[in-house]
């Protein structure tokens, strides 16, 4: 009767187990619809005649496939440049400022430092106050970093944000592990870099995300510091030019057509925004696979 009894109760529960698996589904499947529709919709007008589009109706597939909205794209001066620029610039300031906030964050979190707690105030303080535009742009000049790459790099190589997301992280850490190591002779920069660093995989791959994102699609430093300098110029201010240039030719759909064929300022921002996301969607899936937790559990038995 017991036994009769319990599988009765099992196929009871099993009913509302049932109906909020298939409405959980149902809410993702809409979910995931939701957040790929704009994507895919931005993609279907970059490959729609822009005069077409000017129509409407274009939701998942382009109704007049065209590439003139890419050719136009690819074919704008000093796009080369500004891609390879935009480059090094995403990889040397990703790896510069994951080591300079990786080493801060390292020093702040450690119980031993006198300082930590008047850094890390002091460190708050800069996200909210600012020495404003022009006090910047006169200090980068003096420093020699105006007309350069290294104003890419260098003044976006800390960030309070960052170091405290990666410090919160680290302070998470058993102690036991530095401490078994002290023990063992091993110095602050060998703790640093064959234990706590190999913890540090995910908040590293997310800080790593931050900052290339944002050194990817940054272009306002370009315009300010290196407007005189097209050698220096990025990918997303030579993007920002174009459609500008497109914007202003008109806005009527046969003023677009006479001036560059079928190409509309609809069309080529789309057709921007696609090649401006492609690599960092490209990049995420290898970060993706570092955003774990738990990596710490079962490394120290106490």
């Amino acid at each position: 009767m017991k036994e009769v009894k319990q599988k009765k109760s099992k196929a009871q529960k099993s009913v509302p187990d049932k109906i909020f698996v298939v409405l959980n589904t149902l809410f993702m499947i809409a979910f995931v619809v939701i957040t790929l529709y704009p994507v895919l919709n931005t993609l279907a007008i970059s490959l729609n005649d822009g005069t077409d589009a000017l129509r409407g109706g274009i939701y998942l597939l382009p109704r007049k496939f065209t590439l003139k909205n890419y050719t136009t794209v690819l074919q704008k001066n000093n796009l080369l440049t500004g891609a390879y620029i935009t480059v090094l610039r995403t990889i040397f300031g990703t790896v510069t400022a994951l080591f300079a906030n990786a080493i801060l964050a390292f020093i702040v979190s450690r119980k031993r430092f006198l300082f930590k707690r008047s850094l890390s105030l002091f460190w708050v303080i800069t996200m909210y106050v600012n020495g404003g535009m022009i006090p910047v742009f006169l200090l980068y000049k003096n420093l020699g970093l105006t007309n350069s790459f290294w104003v890419y790099v260098i003044p976006g190589m800390v960030s309070a944000f960052n170091m405290l997301v990666i410090r919160t992280y680290m302070a998470g850490i058993p102690d036991s592990l530095e401490e078994s190591a002290q023990l063992d002779g091993a110095g602050y920069m060998t703790i640093f870099l064959k234990i706590i660093s190999p913890l540090c995989k995910p908040v590293y791959a997310t800080v790593a995300l931050f900052v290339a994102v944002g050194q990817w699609n940054s272009w306002f430093d370009a315009m300010l510091y290196n407007r005189m300098s097209p050698e220096f110029t990025t990918l997303q201010y030579e993007l920002m030019k174009l459609l500008s240039s497109v914007t202003n030719q008109g806005s009527s759909a046969e003023a677009m057509k006479n001036a560059i064929g079928s190409v509309t300022p609809t069309s080529v921002r789309a057709a921007a925004t696609i090649l401006t996301m492609l690599p960092i969607i490209c990049l995420y899936p290898f970060l993706q696979r570092y955003f774990v937790t738990g990596l710490t559990i079962g490394g120290v038995k106490e």
